[in-house]
């Protein structure tokens, strides 16, 4: 409807109507609400989940496989908010995550703590009772870990934060596994394995380029407490040691040329990317003077390449 049709106070006031505002703030809440699950990380979460369920030997009924995978989602979103809650301190100094809804002030941290709460324990009721115990119990591990063991013990205290840390988001192709198979085998942590590697060069990417974040907040992240030139010779050789590893599920026989292939031509992109950061020019103290362009792009590149790596063993297994 024009404006031409309108009365004509309503008209020159230009404003909406209560109901509509309503509407807008209604909408923003619920973005809030879900920004506080942290969805861009759950994306991965969840698809590495799939990914466990995908290639487990057995079946599982599309609905069951649906709903355990909704579970995972749902419990890293949990962990998310509770991670939101117990970190709103250092968040408002971080100009990367100062925005975040609880430093915003849009929402309680009461609120988002207990929102955490609830979603945690309903997914491993679900998990428990309607897919296996196995995998309810490997998903409540998961929520443990990173909830106590990486946010409230090792983030704010040691540079191995994301290292040891870094268990938790490798949790998901075990979890999704269980749900198919009732048990934990080998294959399944391999995955874990491979996660695990992984995230520490593709987070120490990222704190290359938010080094000032994290020294303004005081949590010793590698960059902040050994410096940019340890750090990138870390990535090197976590990287080097992670690209060798994707290949133990074809050199096992669990994967065929798909796989062994996708596992090989990624691998040498990002040993690429990686070699660009170590190489990077810097001052005398290792501070990049390109502003760690390399850095960004191998933390972008380092995400795709996961999404990839794991498709390409789903399309593997499924084909073969």
């Amino acid at each position: 409807m024009s404006d031409l049709t309108l009365p004509p106070n309503e008209s020159d006031r230009g404003e909406q109507s209560p109901l509509s505002s309503h509407a807008v703030a209604t909408e923003d809440d619920v973005r809030d609400w879900i920004a506080l699950l942290k969805p861009r990380v759950m994306s991965l979460v969840v698809f590495t989940g799939l990914i466990g369920v995908l290639v487990a030997p057995g079946h599982l009924h599309p609905v069951l496989a649906f709903t355990a995978v909704l579970c995972i989602a749902v419990a890293a979103g949990a962990c998310g908010a509770i991670n939101m809650w117990y970190d709103r301190d250092i968040d408002a100094v971080m100009r990367r995550t100062a925005n975040r809804p609880i430093p915003g002030g849009r929402i309680e941290a009461g609120g988002a703590l207990g929102f955490g709460i609830v979603l945690a324990a309903g997914s491993v009721l679900v998990m428990g009772l309607m897919i296996n115990l196995v995998a309810g119990a490997v998903l409540a591990l998961s929520i443990g870990f990173y909830v106590f063991i990486y946010t409230m013990w090792l983030k704010r205290r040691t540079p191995q934060n994301i290292v040891i840390g870094g268990a938790a988001g490798a949790f998901p192709p075990v979890i999704g596994w269980a749900a198919v198979t009732g048990s934990v085998d080998l294959i399944p942590l391999i995955l874990f394995a491979i996660v695990f590697i992984w995230t520490p060069p593709h987070f120490w990417s990222l704190a290359l380029w938010a080094n000032d974040d994290y020294r303004r907040a005081g949590v010793p992240m590698l960059p902040v407490v050994a410096g940019a030139k340890e750090t990138r010779k870390q990535i090197v050789l976590y990287s080097l040691v992670l690209v060798p590893l994707t290949l133990v599920p074809w050199y096992l026989g669990f994967s065929h040329t798909i796989y062994g292939v996708s596992a090989v031509v990624l691998g040498l992109g990002f040993l690429a990317c990686v070699w660009r950061v170590f190489t990077d020019k810097q001052d005398p103290t290792g501070v990049s003077l390109t502003n760690d362009a390399p850095a960004r792009a191998a933390f972008k590149y380092s995400i795709l390449y996961l999404f990839v790596l794991f498709a390409a063993l789903a399309v593997d297994r499924l084909m073969g």
